[in-house]
C-alpha cells in the first residue's frame, strides 16, 4: 500500500451538472471560455502518470467530480478531470480521497 501526500493546494472549478438540453433533448455544454465560480481550495496531489495523463487526490469535500471540470494549483496550472471516483473508508474519515485522472491544460506536446 502506498501513500500520497499533499504536495500543492488544489482548487475545484466544477461545471454546472447536468447540463442544459436543447430542445431536441440533447445537451448543450456551457461556455468553455467561462470558468466557473471555484468551490474550494484544499490540499492534494498532482502526480503525472508515465502515459501522460494526471493522477489527481482531492480532498473528499469537493465531491461531486465530473468529468469536463477543473482543477487548478497554486502555481497556474491546470487539469481538465476525465475521470473521478469517490474512496472511503467506514468509521475512518481521515484517510478518505478522491481519485480523478486528468489531462494538462495545455497538454504537452512531446
Amino acid at each position: 500500500m502506498a501513500v500520497v501526500l499533499p504536495n500543492r493546494r488544489l482548487t475545484l472549478y466544477a461545471l454546472e451538472h447536468p447540463w442544459s438540453r436543447d430542445a431536441n433533448g440533447v445537451p448543450v455544454p456551457p461556455d468553455p471560455n467561462q470558468r466557473p465560480a471555484p468551490r474550494g481550495t484544499w490540499p492534494g496531489s498532482a502526480l503525472e502518470q508515465p502515459d501522460g495523463t494526471w493522477s489527481l487526490r482531492l480532498d473528499p469535500a469537493a465531491w461531486p467530480v465530473e468529468p469536463g471540470d477543473v482543477v487548478g494549483d497554486e502555481h497556474g496550472m491546470t487539469w481538465t478531470v476525465t475521470t473521478a471516483r469517490d474512496h472511503r473508508v467506514p468509521g475512518c474519515s481521515a484517510v478518505d480521497y478522491l481519485q480523478a485522472t486528468a489531462t494538462r491544460n495545455p497538454p504537452e506536446v512531446p
